[in-house]
């Protein structure tokens, strides 16, 4: 299945704020991110995914996770979000997504949910937490899937162990608190940028 972003490491920027998010996404791109995901339980998301979809839409795929209702896809749709991440599998919300052309990643924990969501129309899928269940339950989970389906493990991963990931057949991760935490300082967003773009690039070598 085609992937719509070069390095296929989303940033999840929880709990950003308005004012903050410019200085620190246009940093992760410069460190080549090209999808930034900002959570629905940061504040003002309403005010700061259509602003970062304005500024940076073209250089990288924005859009929101923890999306739970089809209302919160029709408002994100309207501000010009690409990407939806769930933390759960809900079809009436990954086909609305799907609906407004925007690239789903759905989070499941089980074959039966993984499945549920591929019927609902999610070109990806988000495995979450990815720490509780490890790299040998996602083996097992990806030989029950079509071989194209872009597998994300998402909860836990850091940069010394994403090699782990990928080695069972993860396409990439979605990374949490291990690249952002909220309120942190802009250097240190960049330092872990880099250290998972290094990562990325060892493993794959």
């Amino acid at each position: 299945m085609h992937l719509p972003i070069k390095l296929p490491l989303i940033a999840i920027l929880r709990g950003i704020k308005a004012e903050e998010a410019e200085a620190h996404i246009g940093a992760l791109i410069e460190c080549g991110f090209d999808a930034i995901e900002i959570p629905l339980n940061s504040p003002d998301w309403q005010q700061t995914i259509p602003q970062m979809v304005k500024l940076f839409g073209d250089r990288a795929l924005i859009g929101a996770g923890t999306v739970l209702k089809t209302a919160q896809v029709d408002e994100l749709a309207a501000g010009g979000s690409r990407l939806m991440v769930t933390p759960n599998t809900d079809a009436a919300v990954i086909q609305r997504a799907v609906k407004h052309n925007m690239w789903v990643a759905a989070g499941c924990a089980t074959a039966t949910e993984a499945f549920t969501a591929l019927n609902a129309g999610a070109q990806a899928l988000k495995i979450f937490p990815a720490s509780a269940f490890g790299p040998a339950y996602i083996k097992a989970i990806k030989a029950v899937l079509p071989s194209d389906v872009p597998v994300f493990a998402v909860g836990g991963v850091t940069p010394q162990n994403l090699a782990e990931y990928l080695a069972v057949g993860c396409v990439g991760a979605g990374l949490g608190s291990d690249l952002y935490r909220a309120g942190q300082p802009l250097a240190r967003t960049i330092e872990k940028a880099h250290a998972f773009v290094q990562a990325y690039q060892e493993a794959i070598r």
